[in-house]
């Protein structure tokens, strides 16, 4: 793998097909250009939902509640192969299972420091039989949820965590209960 400094991401023309590459370092700025990223909600076996908040030393929404993890492929590589190897570099999570579920889901936002994400970022559900040890340097806290909290959560208080887990959680609400069984089994 190579060194974080050195991670590239696929950059997208405005009709989303890829476009050339850059370093992920240097692609969010006040005016990042449009590219290529992804996002996963990762079920436990008891139907809940990890959440996590976002390290402090983030250039992007350092300290934010957001989905279980999110990250950007490398050129040529597969975002539900990109996934997998988030969830374990960020969170030491091998997933069970890893679906599609918002195939076109594409968001701009802005964070306080004027830092813009601009990203076409398809959202993936997973399924992990453990808790997480994330990295410290990726992730500041984490918690299991179950997802009626968070749909509460995003619409009463949308400024307690990120602009696309708000968005994304708003989306997936109305067709998680065709997603998820047999993807994940709630307990009783």
């Amino acid at each position: 793998m190579s060194s974080p400094a050195l991670e590239r991401v696929v950059l997208l023309d405005q009709s989303g097909r890829p476009a050339g590459e850059a370093l992920k370092s240097e692609v969010h700025t006040r005016e990042t250009p449009l590219h290529l990223a992804f996002s996963c909600y990762a079920f436990g076996p008891d139907g809940r939902v990890l959440f996590t908040r976002r390290a402090l030393g983030k250039k992007t929404w350092p300290g934010v509640w957001t989905g279980s993890v999110c990250g950007h492929p490398s050129p040529g590589e597969d975002s539900q192969e990109a996934v997998a190897r988030r969830l374990e570099q960020e969170l030491g999570l091998t997933a069970t299972a890893i679906a599609m579920a918002l195939p076109a889901f594409a968001y701009r936002a802005v964070d306080a420091s004027g830092i813009v994400e601009n990203e076409v970022c398809p959202v993936y559900l997973a399924r992990v039989d453990r808790d997480p040890t994330p990295d410290p340097d990726e992730v500041a806290e984490w918690q299991w949820a179950a997802w009626d909290d968070l749909v509460r959560v995003a619409a009463a208080t949308p400024w307690l965590i990120s602009p696309w887990a708000v968005l994304q959680i708003a989306e997936l609400t109305p067709v998680l209960p065709d997603l998820l069984p047999p993807f994940v089994t709630v307990c009783p």
